[in-house]
């Protein structure tokens, strides 16, 4: 009895003798399958066959080398996304400090001309006046605002129409619909931007006598609103779903109407979730290049005005390293530079997101 249950165990937890033939007749295929001379072929069979037998023998714990195997690569995949993330920081630090070499930081951060075509490394004057990253940063943010002010109410409003409002009927109509937009190119919102949205706000304004730039911060931002949309809906759909049920049916019981347990309710315990989505929605805004140079144009200039044209960090690194560029030279490092603004004005966002995030999860939990 003692040795039946043994062989039980064995036969659980080793390599059988049966695995190690199947193995074995594997490695045989694969083996007559490479590439090589055939005494290499004839040696590796040999070696893959006695191997297969001293696994057998000793009883290998294949379960257990396989679940080691498996947690070491998944712990090598998270390994190399924290590396390549690193190895991106290291790159734009190094870059930027050598830009910073040439470029005075105060007159980087607070020059209000941004005109890197004309500067040269060997007249400083003009090192000093051409690289003001103020106008850029104001054209990303006024962008990324009027985009936001899309696409947080729309994306708000049309989840909790389809999460509490609609029926089944009209919810399977409208999430393909949905999904469609979330698919398409962004060169294709370009195009409607340029060909659709840019006239008929032009056409609008001339209503009542104000003119306005063919490439404007306004129908830039519509556009980018309405292409982050659907991504935002999304995500607070599913948030608004996650909802315990016990909790809504509780505020309907004690009397609250649907739109109130929706406010009081719903949306409190979601929005951690929603300011998450938040967080990519605002990303999303801020990466965004083809609408913004179909739209909006390439010049930075320092305004709020979002009829007057503008443009965005991710344009302007774009135009700085496209073409045949001199690595060396100011205008090229001075995209690293753009890029280092960009990162830390990111990442003091997520880092702020990810608290008021934390509070409200605190909050509301």
């Amino acid at each position: 009895m003692a040795r039946l249950k043994n062989n039980k165990n064995n036969r659980s937890t080793s390599l059988p003798n049966h695995y190690c033939f199947g193995y074995g007749f594997l490695g045989v295929i694969f083996i007559l399958c490479l590439p090589f001379a055939s005494f290499f072929s004839l040696l590796l069979l040999i070696l893959n066959y006695f191997l297969f037998l001293w696994l057998a023998k000793i009883n290998f714990n294949i379960k257990k080398a396989l679940e080691n195997f498996f947690i070491k690569l998944l712990g090598f995949n998270a390994l190399f996304g924290i590396v390549i993330t690193v190895s991106i920081v290291v790159v734009i630090f190094v870059e930027s400090y050598r830009f910073f070499q040439l470029v005075s930081p105060l007159d980087f951060f607070f020059n209000t001309q941004w005109n890197p075509q004309v500067a040269n490394i060997y007249e400083p004057e003009t090192l000093k006046n051409s690289f003001g990253i103020l106008p850029v940063l104001l054209g990303t943010i006024l962008i990324a605002f009027i985009a936001m002010c899309i696409a947080i109410p729309m994306g708000i409003f049309g989840a909790v129409y389809l999460t509490f409002y609609s029926n089944s009927a009209v919810r399977n109509w409208l999430k393909p619909i949905l999904e469609i937009l979330a698919g398409v190119p962004t060169i294709v919102y370009g195009y409607f931007a340029i060909i659709f949205v840019v006239p008929f706000i032009k056409m609008c304004f001339a209503f009542f006598g104000i003119s306005i730039a063919s490439e404007n911060a306004l129908s830039c931002g519509l556009v980018m609103g309405i292409m982050i949309t659907p991504f935002m809906l999304s995500f607070t759909e599913d948030a608004l779903f996650a909802v315990p049920k016990n909790l809504q049916d509780g505020s309907l019981a004690l009397g609250s109407t649907k739109s109130e347990m929706i406010l009081n309710v719903a949306l409190p315990f979601a929005t951690p979730h929603i300011v998450s989505a938040l967080i990519l929605a605002v990303s999303r805004a801020i990466g965004e290049t083809m609408i913004v140079v179909m739209s909006a144009g390439l010049i930075a200039n320092l305004t709020i005005n979002p009829l007057n044209s503008v443009s965005t960090a991710t344009v302007q690194i774009v135009t700085l390293l496209t073409g045949d560029q001199e690595f060396n030279s100011p205008k090229t490092l001075s995209a690293f530079a753009i890029a280092l603004s960009l990162f830390i004005i990111t990442f003091c966002f997520n880092i702020l997101a990810v608290y008021i995030a934390k509070k409200l999860h605190k909050k509301y939990s």
